[in-house]
C-alpha cells in the first residue's frame, strides 16, 4: 500500500488542484520553461502536494516544493532506470551502479560526497528498485547550492572518475550485500524463487534487483559506464527539490549546473509486462530455518491499472491486521506463527501474495497448511466483503494522508514517483480517488478476476533435510537462464557514445554554503497530573494530528529471575481484549478513527504509544483507557501469545545478528539482568504464567514513576482535561532498581559462536562503557569516535568496505543507559576475510589509541555535529524522541545546546585522550559468530584465547 503524502500548508484533508496558465509563471532562465503549477484549495476535500514543474532545455524535469516550516531542504534526482531495464545474463547492473554513483566524479574527490554531506550535517542514500533508481539528501537549507553541485557532477561528469580499482572495490560490496541480505538471513531466497517461478526467463521481474553474482563476475568497467551512458542522461531523469527553498533562486542555480549535460539517447516508457500462468507451479526451498513458510503468488494487473486499489484493499481484509481473514481462521486459533497477504504492485506487472509462517517441528506441514489457506480463500466467495471491513480500510488510509503531511522527504519522494511512473506530480489525487471508489462489489470482482481458480506459484520454505513438509511434490523447474555471449565493449565504441558538457562557469570550485541556519529548539510545556504523572509537551501546528507517548515503569529490569521476556509478553497481552470489548472490537475502532495504540516493553519501562487525529483524540484515549485498566488477560489469547512468542525467539535466534547481540550481553554483563535477552528463552517463557502477566501488570503499571510525552496540534490548556481518567490512576509505588556488580574481564578473549556453513562472518569488538550522560564522557566519547567508527567516511568504514572490499559496511558505537554503557566495533564479512577484518579492527583502533585524530578530522567533526539541528526536529517523531530523552533522563531544556557548544570548543587533546583511554583494543573483548569447524583454527593465530560460546536460547 501506497503512503499518501500532503502539502503542509493544508492542516486538514482539505485541497486541490488549480494549475497555473503560462501567463502566471515567474521570469524563468534562459533555457527553462514553466509546464505547470499545483496550488492548494482550502475549500476542497482532496489533498494535493503543492509543487511548480519545469523542464530544462536537455529534458531534465525539475519539481520545486515550498515547505518554509524547518530550515531543510530535500533534494531527490530518480532516474527511470531499474533492475526491468538490465539485459539478460546483465541483471543486478542498475543497483551496482547506485554503488559507483558514490564514488566520485571529476570534479568531487573518491568518497567526498558521503564526507561533504556528513560535514554538512545532512544525510544521503541511494536506492534501486525495479522501475528506477534514486539518489537523495536532506541538509540545512544553506547547504543547498553544494548538493545541486554535487548531483550535477554525477550526473554529467561521472566517467572519468570511475576506474577498474573502484569497480573491482564496489562489486566486492555488492556481493557482500547480497550475501548480507539474502544469503546468510533466515528465508533470504524466496523472492528470488518465487519471481524465477512467476515470470518467463525473458521477463526484467524474473531477476532479482541485487542480481545473480555470476553476472556481476561476468562483466567489466566498461560495461558499467555503457549503461551509464545508455540511462543517466537528464531526460530521463527528475529533480525534485523541496522545503524552505527560494523558488527563483533555486531555477537559477540548477540551471547553471544542470543546464549545459548534454541530453541522453532517448527514452521511452517500456510497455506493460502482465503475465498469466497455464497451471499451479510448486517449487520447495530448503533453508536453514526451524519453521516452515507457504509463500503462494497470483499474478495480477500493473502500477496504475483501474483494479489496483481494489487488489490493495482486498489484501487488507484477507490478511492485514486483526480483523483478517488469515489472523482471524489461523494466526487466532494458534495454528501459524504468522500469516498475511499483500499486492506488491510495479510498473510492469503486480502480484497478489498470501503468506503462513507454520509452527517449528511437526506441526508445520505445509500440505495441510495449503489446503487451509485455499479454504479460507474460497470462503471469500460465499462471505463476500462487507461495507464495515471497507469503512475500516478507508479510515486508515484517509488518516494516512494526514499523517504524511509531516515530513518534506516523504511529499518530495512522492513527487518524485508520481512524476517518474506517470508523468503528473499530482496523480495523489487520482490515486487517492480510486482509492475512496473503491466498493465491496470492486473488491470482490478483482478477486474473481484474479484469485478464483486462477493459477499460483507455491513455494515451500522448509527446513534443511526436511522435504517432506512441502505443500506438494515440486512440479515446476526454472527454465535455464539466457545468457548471451558476452562481448566486450572497447574504448573506441565507448568514445562514440560520450557526452561532453560544455560550462560557462568555473566547476572545479565547489560552492560555499550562505548564511549558516539556526535550528530552534521546540518550546516546551511541563506540567504534573493530580497523581504526579510528568507531563511534557510541545505543539506541532502543521498537522491535526497528536502523537502521545506514556512511559510507565514496568520494564525488563524488574523481571523476576528466571522469567526472562515477561515484560514483552505482558505488553502483548495488553493489546488483547478488554473485559470490554474483544481484541477485533478495539481494532476495529481505532481502524475506523484511523488512530494507533501500542505497547512496546523496554528496559526501563513499556511505552504505550498514541497516534491519532486531533478531531479523534478523544475517542482515541477513550480506548486508551479500556485497554490500560481494563485488560482481560483471558486465558485462551494467554496460551497464543504465550506460542508465539515461544516461536518467534525461535526466527530471532536463527540470525546471526542476534547470536553477536546476545554474546555480546553474556559476555559483558554475564550473571546480570542485563545480561538476559530481551525477548526472552524457551526455558523462561515455559516458565511465565498467566498469574505473571497479572502479578506484572499490576505492580508496574502504575503511575508512579511514569512520564507522558505529547506532540501535536494541541495545547495544554487543551490537553490537560482529555487526560482526566490518568490523573486519577492510583497504582503500587515507583519501584527501585539495585544495580547488580557487574563481571569483570581481565583479558582479551575470542569468543566463538558457531553458525555452521555460514556465507558471512559476524565481527564485534565490544567492552564494558559508561551509563548514558547528555553532556559528560560518554557524548564526549562519542565525538571521539566519529572519525573512527561513528559516519560513512570513518577510518573503519572506508577500511574494510571501501579499501579492503571485505563488507557490506563496518562501524561502531557507544551507548549507555541509565546504569550501565557499551561501546562496540562491528561489521558483518565474507567468511574468507573474517580473520584479517579482526586484525584491521585492531590495527585501526589500536592507530587511533596511540596517535589519536588529525586536525582535518576534527574540523570533519564539528562541522558535521554541529550543523546537525537543522534537521533534528522537522518531525512529531523526532520531537518526541527528543521529549522522551528529556523525560528518561531529567536533562535540562537546554541540554543540545550545551552539546553543540562541547562539539566546537572540545580540543584535540581531549579528543586523544579519550580515544587512548577507550579504544585501546587490548580493553575489548572479540566476538565472532561463523563456521567454526573453519574460523577456529585462524582466530588461535592471533595469540589470543578462544572460547566457544552457545548464547542463551
Amino acid at each position: 500500500m501506497h503512503k499518501w503524502f500532503v502539502g503542509v500548508a493544508l492542516f486538514s484533508l482539505a485541497g486541490c488542484s488549480q494549475f497555473a496558465t503560462q501567463s502566471e509563471s515567474p521570469v524563468l532562465p534562459q533555457g527553462v520553461t514553466f509546464v505547470e503549477q499545483l496550488k492548494a484549495d482550502p475549500t476542497a476535500d482532496t489533498p494535493v502536494i503543492p509543487y511548480q514543474k519545469y523542464r530544462l532545455a536537455n529534458g531534465l524535469t525539475v519539481i520545486l516544493h515550498e515547505d518554509h516550516s524547518d530550515p531543510l531542504v530535500h533534494v531527490d534526482v530518480t532516474y527511470h532506470v531499474g533492475s526491468a531495464r538490465e539485459e539478460l545474463g546483465k541483471s543486478g547492473f542498475a543497483h551496482f551502479f547506485e554503488h559507483m554513483m558514490f564514488q566520485g566524479s571529476e570534479n568531487v574527490g573518491d568518497q567526498e560526497h558521503f564526507r561533504l554531506i556528513t560535514e554538512a550535517g545532512g544525510t544521503l542514500n541511494g536506492t534501486t528498485n525495479r522501475d528506477r533508481t534514486n539518489y537523495f539528501e536532506t541538509v540545512p537549507a544553506n547547504q543547498l547550492e553544494k548538493i545541486l553541485w554535487l548531483e550535477s557532477d554525477r550526473m554529467g561528469f561521472l566517467l572519468g572518475a570511475v576506474s577498474q580499482r573502484k569497480f573491482e572495490i564496489q562489486r566486492s560490496t555488492v556481493k557482500n550485500e547480497r550475501a548480507q541480505r539474502y544469503e546468510n538471513r533466515p528465508y533470504g531466497l524466496v523472492y528470488e524463487q518465487i519471481g524465477e517461478a512467476l515470470f518467463p526467463r525473458t521477463h526484467p521481474y524474473s531477476w532479482q534487483t541485487i542480481g545473480y553474482v555470476e553476472d556481476l563476475d561476468r562483466v567489466d568497467v566498461n560495461d558499467l559506464k555503457a549503461f551509464f551512458l545508455r540511462w543517466y542522461g537528464p531526460n530521463n531523469a527528475t529533480l525534485t527539490i523541496g522545503g524552505d527553498i527560494d523558488a527563483a533562486q533555486t531555477l537559477e542555480w540548477v540551471n547553471q549546473y544542470f543546464g549545459s549535460i548534454p541530453r541522453g539517447p532517448e527514452v521511452a516508457k517500456p510497455s506493460k509486462q502482465p503475465v498469466t500462468l497455464d497451471q499451479n507451479r510448486f517449487m520447495t526451498l530448503e533453508d536453514n530455518i526451524q519453521q516452515p513458510m507457504l509463500l503462494m503468488a497470483w499474478p495480477t494487473s500493473y502500477n496504475g491499472a483501474e483494479d489496483e486499489a481494489s487488489l490493495d484493499l482486498l489484501s487488507r481484509v484477507i490478511g492485514g491486521g486483526k480483523n483478517s481473514l488469515l489472523y482471524q481462521d489461523l494466526v487466532k486459533t494458534g495454528e501459524v506463527v504468522d500469516a498475511g497477504a499483500f499486492h506488491d504492485c510495479a510498473e510492469l506487472a503486480c502480484t497478489f501474495y498470501v503468506y503462513a509462517i507454520g509452527q517449528s517441528g511437526d506441526k508445520g506441514n505445509l500440505n495441510t497448511l495449503r489446503g487451509k489457506v485455499t479454504g479460507i480463500l474460497k470462503g471469500l466467495e460465499q462471505r463476500g466483503v462487507n461495507t464495515k471491513e471497507l469503512n475500516e480500510i478507508k479510515g486508515t488510509v484517509e488518516a494516512s494522508a494526514i499523517f504524511g503531511l509531516q515530513s518534506v522527504s516523504g511529499k518530495v519522494s512522492q513527487l518524485a514517483a508520481y512524476e517518474t511512473f506517470y508523468d503528473d506530480p499530482s496523480y495523489l489525487k487520482t490515486e487517492l480517488g480510486k482509492l475512496r471508489a473503491v466498493t465491496t462489489d470492486s473488491m470482490e470482482q478483482a478477486y474473481m478476476r484474479y484469485l478464483k481458480g486462477h493459477p499460483s506459484v507455491t513455494l515451500s520454505v522448509v527446513p534443511k533435510g526436511r522435504p517432506e513438509l512441502q505443500a506438494a511434490v515440486p512440479n515446476y523447474e526454472p527454465a535455464p537462464r539466457i545468457i548471451p555471449e558476452h562481448k566486450k565493449m572497447s574504448e573506441a565504441e565507448l568514445q562514440k557514445q560520450m557526452r561532453i558538457a560544455k560550462d560557462d562557469f568555473d566547476r572545479t570550485v565547489m560552492p560555499q554554503p550562505s548564511s549558516p541556519v539556526e535550528a530552534v529548539m521546540p518550546s516546551l510545556y511541563r506540567f504534573e497530573l493530580a497523581n504526579g504523572i510528568k507531563v511534557l509537551g510541545t505543539e506541532f501546528r502543521e498537522t491535526p494530528t497528536v502523537e502521545l507517548q506514556l512511559v510507565v515503569p514496568a520494564g525488563r529490569r524488574f523481571e523476576p529471575a528466571g522469567k526472562d521476556g515477561l515484560a514483552r509478553l505482558t505488553a502483548s497481552m495488553m493489546e488483547e481484549a478488554s473485559q470490554k470489548s474483544t481484541a477485533e472490537a478495539l481494532s476495529s475502532r481505532l481502524d475506523t478513527l484511523g488512530s494507533t495504540i501500542g505497547f512496546t516493553a523496554g528496559q526501563y519501562g513499556t511505552v504505550i504509544s498514541v497516534t491519532s487525529l486531533t478531531k479523534n483524540l478523544p475517542q482515541t484515549l477513550a480506548i486508551l483507557e479500556e485497554r490500560l485498566f481494563h485488560p482481560a488477560f483471558n486465558a485462551d489469547d494467554f496460551a497464543r501469545v504465550k506460542q508465539q512468542a515461544l516461536e518467534g525467539i525461535i526466527y530471532e535466534h536463527q540470525q546471526p545478528s542476534w547470536l553477536a547481540a546476545q554474546a555480546t550481553r553474556e559476555v559483558l554483563y554475564g550473571g546480570t539482568t542485563f545480561s538476559r535477552p530481551p525477548e526472552g528463552t524457551k526455558a523462561s517463557l515455559e516458565a511465565i504464567t498467566l498469574g505473571d502477566v497479572k502479578a506484572f501488570y499490576s505492580r508496574y503499571y502504575t503511575p508512579n514513576g511514569a512520564d507522558i510525552a505529547v506532540v501535536g496540534d494541541i495545547d495544554q490548556a487543551q490537553l490537560t482535561p482529555q487526560l482526566g481518567f490518568l490523573a486519577s490512576w492510583q497504582g503500587q509505588p515507583a519501584p527501585v532498581y539495585q544495580t547488580p556488580a557487574l563481571p569483570e574481564r581481565n583479558s582479551q578473549t575470542v569468543w566463538l559462536v558457531d553458525k555452521p556453513g555460514a556465507p558471512q562472518t559476524v565481527v564485534r569488538l565490544v567492552r564494558q562503557g559508561l551509563p548514558y550522560d547528555a553532556t559528560g564522557e560518554l557524548y564526549q566519547t562519542q565525538l571521539a569516535n566519529f572519525n573512527l567508527a561513528g559516519n560513512f567516511n570513518s577510518r573503519i568504514n572506508l577500511n574494510l568496505r571501501e579499501d579492503k572490499g571485505f563488507t557490506y559496511g563496518a562501524g561502531g558505537y557507544q551507548s549507555g543507559g541509565k546504569e550501565v554503557g557499551l561501546s562496540v566495533f562491528y561489521a558483518q564479512v565474507r567468511a574468507d576475510a573474517s580473520l584479517a577484518s579482526v586484525k584491521e579492527f585492531l590495527a585501526e583502533m589500536q592507530r587511533i589509541a596511540t596517535e589519536g585524530v588529525t586536525d582535518k578530522e576534527m574540523d570533519f567533526m564539528r562541522l558535521a555535529v554541529g550543523q546537525k539541528d537543522a534537521l533534528n526536529y522537522e518531525t512529531p517523531g523526532k520531537k518526541a524522541q527528543l521529549l522522551g530523552q528529556i523525560l528518561t533522563y531529567s536533562l535540562p531544556d537546554n541540554f543540545v545546546e550545551t552539546r553543540n557548544d562541547i562539539a566546537a570548543s572540545i580540543s584535540k587533546a581531549e579528543i586523544n585522550e579519550l580515544a587512548a583511554k577507550w579504544f585501546n583494543p587490548d580493553d575489548y573483548q572479540i566476538i565472532v559468530v561463523g563456521d567454526a569447524k573453519t574460523l577456529q583454527p585462524q582466530l588461535k593465530t592471533l595469540g589470543r584465547p578462544v572460547k566457544r560460546l552457545t548464547p542463551a536460547l
